[in-house]
């Protein structure tokens, strides 16, 4: 069976799923309905596609639309998202909107898909570096629970948008020029270029950014754990794609470093994951390998030890594709799984 496709925006994420659906072979009727604020021609996975200027009937005998919101982007699924699922069709959401609302799901698919019901119309992709860090974690808690996360993180340009990660390789041939670094303090607050920021997001008044409390808030519902003590600081780095975390664990029972490399390197026990985790041949996983063909979809962990400072600690390092795994294969993900589950 085929189903009828809708994409909603497309920037690097729209770029990506348009490009995800293709290679994992979703099963479509046609060519997917693309939209955006306006009518062109854009290039999306190397072909040339016709945006169409988003209006209601546009979603029109749609099975699934998938909207590639930007971080906190505001509106399109605000604006559209019921529009529809008042169609008949499913609404897999990459924005910010409605991932903490009562009764919409959250979904991260090697984690929490069973959370979908008949009723879960609307479904939410949670924040890129929540998503890496559920998957990662996830099989360390189903083993022997987690009481607390401390967890850094080092996000590539591209979490911002295009204009960052185009802003990104100007100031880098600036620099290279020996030219003065030009910037744009409505993308970041200083010249990214060979500096890290530690501010995504606005800062709340206990002195956290959005993006801090996003991980905390979204954590505790996609794993069902909503007294998860959990605290993160978040940082833009000067890459271009692929976000790195190092996460500090608190377990309920003790896991050596040992066990803990069991579980992760087990595709049972822990989808989604790949270990490179070789301290004898110095070898652990960065940013320059998550977009791999051979890794752009999965979550990459490493540096697997003890925390000897405090009982049942453990620490690990995980790196992934933020627009891919981060957003659109996540997306395309759960519609993978509605099919399976004969929900679509």
């Amino acid at each position: 069976m085929a189903y009828r496709v809708g994409i909603v925006g497309v920037g690097p994420v729209g770029d990506r799923i348009y490009r995800v659906l293709k290679e994992r072979s979703f099963p479509i009727e046609g060519r997917p309905v693309v939209m955006a604020t306006r009518e062109r021609t854009e290039t999306l996975a190397d072909e040339e596609v016709l945006v169409r200027e988003v209006s209601e009937e546009l979603f029109e005998g749609l099975d699934v639309v998938l909207f590639a919101g930007r971080e906190g982007a505001k509106g399109a699924s605000v604006q559209w998202g019921k529009v529809a699922t008042d169609a008949g069709a499913w609404v897999i959401d990459n924005g910010s909107d409605f991932r903490m609302t009562e009764g919409y799901s959250l979904i991260v698919p090697e984690v929490n898909m069973d959370a979908v019901t008949p009723a879960s119309k609307h479904i939410c992709s949670p924040n890129c570096s929540t998503i890496q860090m559920v998957v990662a974690i996830a099989p360390i808690h189903r083993a022997v629970g987690i009481k607390r996360i401390v967890v850094s993180t080092y996000q590539a340009t591209s979490g911002w948008g295009q204009a960052a990660m185009e802003e990104f390789d100007q100031q880098v041939q600036q620099y290279a020029a020996g030219e003065e670094i030009q910037w744009d303090p409505g993308i970041f607050d200083k010249p990214i270029v060979f500096d890290c920021l530690p501010r995504i997001d606005a800062f709340l008044e206990d002195g956290y950014t959005k993006e801090e409390m996003k991980m905390v808030d979204e954590t505790r519902k996609i794993m069902g754990a909503p007294g998860m003590r959990i605290t993160a600081t978040t940082v833009r780095v000067p890459v271009v794609v692929g976000h790195s975390e190092a996460i500090n664990l608190e377990l309920e029972a003790p896991l050596s470093r040992k066990e803990a490399l069991e579980i992760l390197r087990d595709p049972a026990q822990s989808p989604g994951v790949t270990v490179i985790d070789d301290t004898e041949n110095k070898k652990y996983p960065t940013q320059a390998d998550c977009v791999l063909d051979q890794y752009k979809d999965n979550v990459l962990v490493g540096r697997v030890r003890e925390d000897v400072s405090v009982e049942n600690g453990l620490n690990l390092w995980c790196v992934s594709d933020n627009l891919r795994k981060g957003a659109a294969t996540n997306t395309v993900q759960i519609a993978q799984g509605l099919v399976e589950r004969g929900l679509l």
